[in-house]
């Protein structure tokens, strides 16, 4: 029998992360360090909010677009947060998750053979994703001794005749990096000399630390060549009820809604009632919470650098991105040992791209006391390897 999948499939190896998931399930007593996933339980007022819209009824599809009203209060949120403004009726889509959301723009846009500069390490869709549609993932990495932020000059670089569009991701997954407002402004100089696209997936907006996030659709003559993807999952608790959302000017989101109306119809209408609950009144959920990364951010990151693994400081999301050179092993050694010896589960780096390698990601979205332990454990771990 013939091979019935995709080539574009088979190019694209499995995804790094779910390895060693896979394995930490078999065993007992493991601390994992690696799901991107808050442990906290979506703030009572939300899930409120969402039953009483099951109690009411509310078990239906909604536009293709998400309820008006929904679009509305986002609307509200991005104008009151980064002064941007979005018409309800034509520049937002509610889908399920920034994973669609980033499907939808990338397969709305992109045409076999056109490229896509990607900077590195990066979230594992990225990539994949372009190819999925037919185009070429552009890859240019970026350094730890520039906090991971990506240079205007070195996205220019990158540059061809084929180029349609820059993606990037910021707060960063996995490295906790943010963008500076000036070095945004040059890839957004890049973009408007080149006439290209830019996709900016920030789901990691409202988890920042001592810093402001900004939005790239803000900056002066971004909105009209942005795709801002966002969502709910990470700041307000929210991973399983799969709800984001994109903004872009008209003709592309009608790009993205017809493809949208053919695969998805419409976001869980559930999900869509809690949403509107949690726009506009989770603010201080939000800051409850990110208080509480803040403080175990603060232990990650100084313990790992006590143990010798140097650890520049993340200023969003809520992952730690260390070199484990000290070890003596490479990434994917090092989070395989540390699994089998101290049951302690982290991600290698190079599962977020070539420029991860030497690095692993461990994420603080899990209580302090079991950070306190994992980094015990890795203590031990590291006086028989560091």
């Amino acid at each position: 029998m013939r091979n019935f999948i995709s080539q574009r499939v088979q190019s694209v190896p499995p995804s790094g992360i779910r390895r060693f998931f896979d394995i930490a399930a078999t065993m007992d007593d493991v601390i994992s360090l690696g799901i991107g996933e808050p442990d906290f339980v979506t703030p009572t007022p939300i899930l409120r909010a969402g039953i009483r819209s099951l109690e009411e009824g509310h078990t239906h599809y909604t536009s293709n677009s998400g309820m008006l009203e929904l679009r509305q209060a986002l609307s509200r949120y991005l104008e009151r947060l980064y002064g941007v403004s979005y018409d309800p009726g034509d520049e937002l889509l509610i889908t399920v998750g920034v994973s669609e959301a980033m499907y939808l723009a990338i397969n709305a846009t992109i045409n076999p053979g056109d490229e896509v500069i990607i900077p590195e390490p990066c979230f594992v869709s990225y990539a994949p994703e372009v190819v999925f549609a037919g185009g070429r993932p552009v890859m240019v990495k970026t350094r730890v001794e520039e906090d991971f932020q990506v240079t205007g000059a070195t996205i220019e670089a990158a540059v061809t005749p084929k180029t349609k569009a820059i993606l990037i991701g910021y707060p960063n997954n996995p490295t906790g990096a943010v963008m500076s407002r000036e070095r945004l402004a040059e890839i957004a100089a890049v973009a408007s000399k080149h006439d290209l696209l830019v996709i900016s997936d920030e789901i990691y907006e409202r988890l920042v630390y001592g810093v402001q996030h900004t939005n790239f659709a803000s900056l002066d003559g971004m909105k009209d060549r942005a795709i801002v993807l966002g969502g709910l999952s990470k700041s307000h608790a929210m991973t399983g009820w799969r709800l984001g959302w994109a903004a872009a000017p008209p003709e592309v989101l009608a790009a993205m809604r017809k493809i949208h109306q053919y695969t998805i119809m419409s976001a869980p209408t559930t999900a869509q009632m809690a949403a509107i609950e949690a726009l506009e009144q989770g603010e201080e959920h939000v800051e409850r919470m990110r208080a509480e990364y803040n403080r175990r951010r603060v232990l990650l990151v100084s313990g790992l650098n006590e143990l010798g693994l140097s650890t520049f400081e993340p200023k969003g999301a809520f992952y730690a991105f260390p070199n484990v050179a000290a070890s003596g092993l490479d990434d994917e050694g090092f989070a395989e040992a540390l699994l089998q010896e101290e049951q302690v589960a982290v991600v290698p780096g190079n599962a977020f791209g070539e420029s991860g390698r030497g690095f692993v990601r461990a994420c603080y979205a899990t209580a302090y006391e079991k950070i306190e332990e994992a980094l015990e454990r890795m203590h031990r771990f590291m006086q028989r390897h560091g």
